[in-house]
């Protein structure tokens, strides 16, 4: 049996690197500029591509926004990026080296593939792992097609280990053991008060349900399929299928409305799981490297605020051994910290000058993260922003309720 593919990393915190984050800052510029010709490419690509660290959404999801088909939004995809494209060979602007330097010409297929299935494990991207790869390789210098084939293997890759029944007990090969690393999990969960509300037995069910981009594996204790967007949604289910402490769980079992940036939106977290002693929690899945964006923090407070409401505990799965109490403890030298510190009491940063204070400093992205969630700060993505942005009632970094 495929197992999945949790081997690339066993810590997210290997694999994190600002290099990662200058990628998504030279896609997101070249989204704006796209933006600039038709405003709608740029949110299409945006979205598509979770160039505002959150989540890709899945064409179903963009469709349903637009009132477009599923088809259709391929193709304005397909067009803008093929756009893109061309405009930054034409122009070289913005300076694309960084991919040239990450996925070189010269390396083979199977070692390019290994790397960008890596970064889509590290970002939680598998949504549009295929298309984040064929513009990678595209913008790296890769012919037309090589980039399609390469980008190919990489969807294969995922929809292998997506099938249905992968964790079935009839699968040929055994699956590495998974259960004893929701222990220490455990220990970070935020507890409400009161008597627990009952857990849903089934999913709420979406629009992008049924895409094509969700995997589906068979949870031996629920004796059902169980659906997820990412491998690291399926690790953690596996881990709550395969634990003792666990007595059911249920993939989004609630609706947290919230309001980013004075737009209303929905959000329906990860998992609920009812322990053996009865107890109720909630957990979200957001990557190490994205828990302190904007977007996220926006997002994780409601659903931080929707399980105290129902007397459930709260948890955020990072993919690491750090968790949000962790990066809240986390610490950094003042001599290091406090230059980018005062500099953001005066105003905003940009990326190039971000870039900057932060390599003076030797930070790296768990030190920023850490940072960002201790001392409040707002930081977007598509295009990059770093400011003392507006406090969030709850949620990572914020102060229990």
């Amino acid at each position: 049996m495929d197992r999945v593919p949790t081997g690339l990393l066993d810590d997210l915190r290997d694999g994190l690197s600002f290099e990662l984050e200058e990628i998504d800052e030279i896609l997101a510029v070249m989204a704006a500029e796209q933006a600039g010709e038709r405003a709608r490419d740029g949110e299409l690509i945006t979205a598509r591509l979770g160039l505002d660290g959150e989540r890709p959404e899945t064409l179903t999801m963009i469709g349903a926004r637009y009132g477009l088909s599923r088809d259709r939004v391929r193709q304005l995809y397909t067009r803008a990026v093929g756009q893109m494209v061309r405009r930054v060979q034409a122009t070289g602007h913005p300076d694309v080296g960084l991919f040239a330097r990450r996925y070189p010409v010269g390396w083979g297929d199977e070692r390019l593939v290994r790397a960008l299935l890596g970064e889509t494990y590290v970002t939680d991207s598998d949504i549009a792992a295929q298309d984040l790869a064929y513009l990678k390789l595209r913008l790296a210098g890769h012919a037309l097609m090589d980039a399609k084939r390469m980008a190919g293997f990489v969807f294969q890759r995922i929809a292998g280990w997506q099938q249905r029944g992968r964790w079935h007990p009839a699968a040929a090969r055994p699956v590495e053991p998974v259960a004893g690393q929701l222990i220490p999990l455990l220990r970070r969960v935020e507890w409400a008060g009161g008597t627990a509300a009952d857990l849903p037995e089934l999913p709420i069910h979406t629009i992008d349900a049924d895409d094509d981009a969700r995997g589906h594996v068979f949870a031996e204790s629920l004796g059902r399929e169980t659906t997820f967007d990412t491998a690291l949604e399926a690790r953690l289910l596996r881990m709550l299928d395969e634990s003792e402490s666990v007595a059911t769980f249920t993939e989004r079992p609630v609706v947290a409305g919230y309001r980013l940036d004075d737009v209303e939106r929905i959000h329906h977290p990860t998992v609920g799981a009812r322990l053996t002693d009865g107890r109720v929690l909630l957990i979200d899945v957001v990557p190490l490297g994205r828990v302190a964006f904007h977007g996220n923090r926006a997002k994780l407070e409601a659903a931080r605020a929707v399980a105290h409401d129902h007397g459930w505990g709260w948890l955020v799965f990072t993919g690491s051994r750090l968790g949000v109490p962790d990066l809240l403890q986390h610490s950094v030298e003042a001599r290091r910290e406090h230059p980018l510190r005062n500099r953001l009491a005066h105003g905003p940063l940009d990326w190039a000058e971000f870039t900057r204070y932060r390599e003076n400093a030797d930070l790296d992205v768990v030190d920023v993260t850490a940072l960002a969630l201790r001392h409040n700060w707002c930081w977007e993505r598509g295009p990059f922003r770093m400011g003392q942005g507006p406090q969030l009632t709850g949620g990572p970094g914020s102060s229990p309720r």
